[in-house]
C-alpha cells in the first residue's frame, strides 16, 4: 500500500477515502490509532489514506482534484 494522502484528521481521511472508493479505488484509512494515542491533534498528519500502487496514479488525480476545489477556510 503507498501513502495518497496524509489528512488533517481522520474525519477528512474517511472523506477522501470514500470519494475514492465512490471511483473505482479501493482505499484504506490508517492512524485511527494512533490519532486517539495523541488526542485529537491533527498537525501531525496521523491519519493518512493508503492505496495499491496500481491505483497510486488515480488516486493522486482525484485527490489533487479534491485539493483544488475545498473552500479557502478549509485548507
Amino acid at each position: 500500500m503507498e501513502i495518497a494522502y496524509r489528512a488533517q484528521d481522520i474525519t477528512e481521511a474517511h472523506i477522501v477515502a470514500g470519494m475514492l472508493r465512490a471511483n473505482g479505488i479501493e482505499a484504506h484509512v490508517a492512524g485511527h490509532y494512533l490519532q486517539g494515542a495523541m488526542g485529537e491533534v491533527g498537525t501531525l498528519n496521523l491519519a493518512q489514506v493508503q492505496v495499491t500502487q496500481a491505483d497510486f496514479l488515480a488516486a493522486r488525480i482525484l485527490i489533487d482534484e479534491y485539493e483544488t476545489n475545498r473552500p479557502e477556510d478549509a485548507q
